[in-house]
C-alpha cells in the first residue's frame, strides 16, 4: 500500500513540474513575440529626432495650455512655425520623484507616433510626500500632414 502512495506522489509531481514547464515557455513566448513586435513596427518608415524642452524652452502660449490641463492626464501637440511641440502629462501623482521616459518616437505614412511611460520613484529614492504633475514636452520639426498616436 506505501508503494502505490509514493508511487501517486511522485505521478503528481510529475504533472506540477510539466504544468509549471509549460506555462514557463509559454510566458517567455508571449514576452518574445510582444517585444519583437513592438521593436519593429510593420509601418514605421523612420525614427524622428526630438529634443526634451524644459519649461524655459516652451512658448509662453504652449505653457499656458499645460497649466490648464496638467493637473489631469493630457496629451498636446502645438505647431509654432516650423516647430512642432509634443507635450505628455501624467496628471496629479502622490509624491515626487517621478519621471518619463519616450520609449519611441517615429514616422508612419500618415502619423507621427509618440510612445511614453511614467516611471515612478525608486524605493531606495528619498522623495517628497507632496503631489507632483509629471509631464514632458519634446519639439522636433514640422512634418506637415501628419496625425499624432499617442501610445
Amino acid at each position: 500500500m506505501d508503494i502505490l502512495k509514493d508511487l501517486t506522489q511522485l505521478v503528481s509531481r510529475g504533472k506540477r513540474r510539466i504544468a509549471l514547464a509549460v506555462a514557463a515557455a509559454l510566458l517567455i513566448l508571449g514576452t518574445l513575440g510582444c517585444s519583437a513586435e513592438e521593436e519593429a513596427p510593420e509601418d514605421k518608415i523612420k525614427d524622428i529626432d526630438f529634443t526634451v524642452v524644459g519649461e524655459d524652452q516652451q512658448p509662453d502660449s504652449l505653457k499656458d495650455i499645460i497649466a490648464e490641463k496638467y493637473a489631469d492626464p493630457f496629451q498636446i501637440s502645438y505647431t509654432l512655425g516650423e516647430e512642432l511641440y509634443i507635450a505628455v502629462g501624467y496628471g496629479e501623482q502622490p509624491s515626487g520623484g517621478y519621471s518619463i521616459s519616450v520609449n519611441s518616437f517615429y514616422e508612419t505614412d500618415d502619423t507621427l507616433v509618440i510612445d511614453t511611460t511614467l516611471i515612478g520613484p525608486g524605493k531606495a529614492e528619498n522623495v517628497t510626500k507632496t503631489p507632483t504633475r509629471p509631464y514632458i514636452v519634446v519639439k522636433t520639426q514640422n512634418i506637415a500632414d501628419k496625425m499624432i498616436e499617442f501610445k
